[in-house]
C-alpha cells in the first residue's frame, strides 16, 4: 500500500499487553474474527539500533531510524510517527527502507529513498544511537477472504549501554494485502480483552522513556561499590557530543511532539526487583517495578560503567582528548629495505593507532564492534613484539609488552563472553518461546561475568598507570631507533635478509601437527590454531614488501585459523554450559536443567562435526600448491 506521493504505508494494530498469558492465547487461536492462520508459528530474534543527531532532528521532522543487521546485510528503516485512524486501534505511518552501513555515515550508503530522507533532514550532521531495541518476535500468518494480516507478539528489551533498561510486551497485527476492513474486525474482537491496552505510543518512546528514567535515577544516587570502581556519571559521551540521557530526552521530546495524542503511562518492565508492573498513570515508564521473572532477575544487576570520569579536573572528553595522537597511513608500510626494528615500530605503530582509535567506543559500551576492534589491535601488536622483539633491547621495552598483555587480557575477557553470548543468541532464535525461557539462566549468568569483566576493563583504562604507559608506548613507537638493538652491517638487519627464515620457521611448526592431526583432540587442534595464527601475522606484518601473491597464502591460513577458532568457541561454550549445570544443580527447574543440557549437547556435536570436517581447510595449507606458492613469494624477496 503507498501513499499519495508513493511512499509505503503500514497499516497495524498496536496493543500494549497487561497480561501475557492472555495473549499468548492469541497465537494458537484457530480463529480470530473470521481469521485463520495459514502457517506455523515462528520465533526471531530482532536487534534495532535507532539513530538521529544529537538535537532529534529526524524525530523533530516526525521520522524514526533504525539499523538492522543480520548475517548478510544491514538495513535503514525510516518510518513517520504511527497516526490512529478514526477512533480504532488502526495505526499507520510511512516506511522506507533501504541498504545501509553502520560504521559509514548515511551520505556514503547506497542510494535508496530512506537514505535521501535522512540526509535531507540531518544534513552532514553526525548520527548517534539513541536506545537499541531487542525483541523475541513470535508471529503468524492469519488469512480471510482474500485479506492477509501477520499477528506478532513482541517481548520487547530497551538497551542503553549494554544494559537492558525496560521490558514490554506488545501484540501487532499488521495488514499485509486486502482490505483494512478486515483489521477494525480483529480490533473489535481484541478490544474486549482486558489483558491488552491500545498502544498509544510507539516501541522508541517507550523504550527512551526507561532510558531517561534510568540515568535520572542513576545521577540521583551512587552506583554499589565494586572493587574500588570509580563512580561513573550518569550521562557518558557517545560518539556524538551530547549524554546519552540528553540526546534520549530531546529525541523523546520530539517524537511526542509529533504526534496528535499526548502519550500515556504504559506497563512496561525497568530492571529493578519488585512487585508486578501494573499500569499507573501517574508512575514514570521505567520507575515502575518489574516482576520477579524466573530467570531474568540476576540478568543485569549492575549498569556497567561506559565511560568512567577522568580522576583529574577536568572536561567530561578529556580523558579522550589526552590519548596520543599518531599518524598511520592505510598501511603500516614495511618495505623490503627497511631494518627489522624499524619495521617492527611501523607494525606496533599503526595497530597501537587503531587501538587508540577504538577506545573510546569501548568505554562507551554500545557497539561491541568497537571492543573486538581494540582487542584485534591489541593482539597484532602482541604478535608484532613476538615477531620483531629481537631487534629492540629487552630492558628498555618489557613494560610496553608486559602492560599491553595486561590490556589485551582485559580486552578477552569481555570479548570472549560476547562472542559466547552471540552464539548462544543465534542457537535459541530457532526454539520456541517456552525453550528460549528455559536457557535464559545460563545467559544471564555469562551476561553477569560479562559485567564484571567489563567493570575490570573500564578500570584498567581509566587509570593514571595506564594513561602514562600509553604516553610512553606513543613515543617509543614514534620515533626511529629507540631502543633498537645495535647490528654491524654484516649482519642480517632487514626485512629481504630475514623473512624467509621467520616465516619458514613459522610454517614449519603448522607442518610439525601433520603427523598427528588424524587423531588429534580438541586441545591439540586449538595449538595447532595457535600456531597457524602466528604463520598469519608473521607473513602478515611484511605483507607489501612480499607483493600480491602473498594474498592467497594468507587468506588459506585464515581460513584454517577460523575453522579451528568456531571449534574452540564451541567447545568452550559446552565446558562452560556443564559447569553451569553442575554449580547450579540445586536451583535449576527440571524445564531449564534440560534446556541447558541440550544446548550442551548441540554445543559437543558442533565440536565434533568441525573436528572431522577440518581436512579441506588444513590441505590449504599443508598441500604442495600452498608451498610452491609460499616459496615464489619469499624468493621475490
Amino acid at each position: 500500500m503507498s501513499a499519495p506521493h508513493g511512499r509505503p504505508i503500514e497499516v497495524e494494530l498496536k496493543y500494549r499487553v497487561v497480561d501475557e498469558a492472555a495473549a499468548d492465547r492469541y497465537l494458537v487461536d484457530e480463529d480470530i474474527a473470521g481469521f485463520r492462520a495459514t502457517a506455523p508459528v515462528r520465533s526471531t530474534q530482532v536487534e534495532d539500533r535507532y539513530i538521529d543527531t544529537a538535537g532529534g532532528a529526524l524525530a523533530r521532522a516526525g521520522f524514526a531510524a533504525r539499523l538492522r543487521q543480520t548475517a548478510k546485510t544491514t538495513t535503514v528503516a525510516v518510518k513517520s510517527s504511527a497516526r490512529r485512524v478514526g477512533d480504532g486501534n488502526v495505526h499507520r505511518r510511512e516506511e522506507l527502507e533501504g541498504p545501509a552501513d553502520r560504521t559509514a555515515h548515511p551520505r556514503d550508503w547506497p542510494a535508496s529513498d530512506a537514505r535521501s530522507l535522512i540526509l535531507e533532514q540531518c544534513g552532514d550532521a553526525p548520527l548517534v544511537e539513541v536506545v537499541t531495541i531487542r525483541q523475541l518476535r513470535r508471529k503468524r500468518i492469519l488469512e480471510r477472504r482474500g485479506t492477509t494480516v501477520e499477528l506478532s507478539l513482541d517481548e520487547v528489551d530497551a538497551v542503553s549501554r549494554s544494559r537492558v533498561v525496560g521490558r514490554f510486551v506488545e501484540l501487532e497485527v499488521e495488514l499485509v494485502k486486502g482490505d483494512e476492513g478486515g483489521l477494525l474486525e480483529i480490533d473489535r474482537a481484541l478490544a474486549s480483552d482486558r489483558g491488552l491496552a491500545p498502544a498509544t505510543t510507539s516501541k522508541l518512546q517507550s523504550a527512551l522513556r526507561a532510558v531517561v528514567a534510568t540515568e535520572s535515577r542513576a545521577g540521583r544516587r551512587k552506583p554499589p561499590s565494586l572493587s574500588a570502581i570509580d563512580e561513573t556519571p550518569a550521562s557518558v559521551p557517545t560518539r556524538g557530543a551530547e549524554p546519552i540521557g540528553a540526546v534520549g530526552r530531546a529525541v523523546l521530546e520530539a517524537l511526542d511532539a509529533a504526534i496528535a495524542e499526548p502519550p500515556a503511562a504504559e506497563s512496561v518492565r525497568p530492571e529493578a526487583d519488585g512487585a508486578p508492573a501494573l499500569p499507573a498513570p501517574t508512575v514514570p515508564v521505567a520507575e515502575a517495578p518489574r516482576p520477579d521473572v524466573a530467570g531474568e532477575a540476576d540478568v543485569e544487576p549492575v549498569a556497567a560503567p561506559s565511560r568512567p570520569r577522568p580522576r583529574r579536573s577536568a572536561p567530561a572528553d578529556a580523558a579522550e582528548t589526552e590519548r596520543p595522537r599518531l599518524t598511520v597511513g592505510k598501511t603500516p608500510g614495511v618495505l623490503a629495505d627497511d631494518p627489522v626494528a624499524e619495521a617492527g615500530r611501523k607494525v606496533l605503530r599503526f595497530h597501537l593507532a587503531r587501538m587508540i582509535a577504538r577506545e573510546a567506543g569501548t568505554r562507551a559500551g554500545d557497539d561491541l564492534e568497537e571492543l573486538h576492534a581494540m582487542r584485534v589491535a591489541t593482539r597484532r601488536q602482541r604478535a608484532a613484539w613476538r615477531v620483531f622483539g629481537g631487534a629492540f633491547r629487552a630492558d628498555r621495552t618489557r613494560k610496553h609488552r608486559r602492560r599491553l598483555r595486561e590490556v589485551a587480557a582485559r580486552l578477552g575477557a569481555v570479548r570472549d563472553l560476547d562472542v559466547l553470548l552471540e552464539a548462544a543468541d543465534a542457537y535459541r532464535a530457532d526454539l520456541s518461546a517456552t525453550e528460549q525461557r528455559a536457557l535464559e539462566p545460563l545467559l544471564a549468568a555469562w551476561r553477569v561475568h560479562r559485567e564484571d569483566a567489563r567493570k575490570l576493563l573500564v578500570r584498567e583504562l581509566d587509570s593514571d598507570a595506564y594513561r602514562r604507559w600509553l604516553d610512553d608506548y606513543a613515543e617509543f613507537v614514534r620515533h626511529e631507533g629507540v631502543a633498537a638493538q645495535a647490528v654491524l652491517p654484516t649482519e642480517p638487519h632487514r626485512v629481504r635478509d630475514t623473512t624467509a627464515s621467520r616465516v619458514l620457521a613459522a610454517y614449519e611448526q603448522v607442518r610439525a601437527y601433520e603427523p598427528v592431526l588424524r587423531w588429534a583432540d580438541v586441545e591439540t587442534l586449538h595449538e595447532l590454531r595457535i600456531v597457524g595464527k602466528w604463520l598469519r601475522y608473521t607473513i602478515e606484518f611484511v605483507r607489501e614488501a612480499l607483493g600480491p601473491e602473498v594474498e592467497p597464502l594468507i587468506a588459506r591460513v585464515t581460513a584454517l585459523q577460523d575453522h579451528l577458532g568456531l571449534m574452540h568457541d564451541a567447545d568452550v561454550a559446552a565446558h562452560l554450559a556443564r559447569s553451569f549445570l553442575v554449580e547450579g544443580a540445586g536451583a535449576l527447574s527440571d524445564l531449564e536443567s534440560a534446556a541447558v543440557g541440550r544446548y550442551l549437547v548441540s554445543r559437543e556435536k558442533e565440536v565434533a562435526r568441525l573436528r572431522r570436517s577440518v581436512g579441506p581447510a588444513w590441505r590449504g595449507v599443508a598441500g604442495l600448491p600452498f608451498r610452491r606458492r609460499l616459496g615464489r613469494v619469499l624468493a621475490g624477496l
